[in-house]
């Protein structure tokens, strides 16, 4: 990865610890509390989310020209699912993840 700037390095690992910390608390968490944590949208938005990250970080990972394009969308995808997390409740270490991967990704996509 030594062709990877510092910025993008950063990005990468906001990425991984978005998508681990997302999986985790849809699992772990809103699989457990039901209710509005597995509504449908919300459950979506995670995955969405999940995937996102994945994608970036794969794009990234190998210094695709195409990077930014995928950081762009998945800055709006973790919007997303941060703003669903908070609506939700509970989940201030989603939305916490998800607001750092967001800024770091519009970084990305400029």
């Amino acid at each position: 990865m030594s062709t990877a700037t510092a910025s993008m390095q950063e990005c990468i690992q906001n990425c991984q610890e978005c998508q681990t910390i997302c999986a985790d608390m849809l699992t772990s968490h809103c699989l457990v509390e039901g209710g509005d944590h597995v509504e449908q949208t919300h459950v979506k938005r995670m995955l969405d989310c999940i995937a996102a990250c994945g994608a970036c970080i794969d794009f990234m990972s190998r210094n695709s020209e195409n990077h930014s394009l995928y950081c762009r969308a998945c800055a709006e995808i973790c919007k997303a699912c941060a703003e669903s997390c908070e609506k939700v409740g509970g989940m201030e270490k989603c939305v916490e993840c998800c607001r750092t991967c967001e800024q770091s990704c519009s970084s990305m996509a400029a």
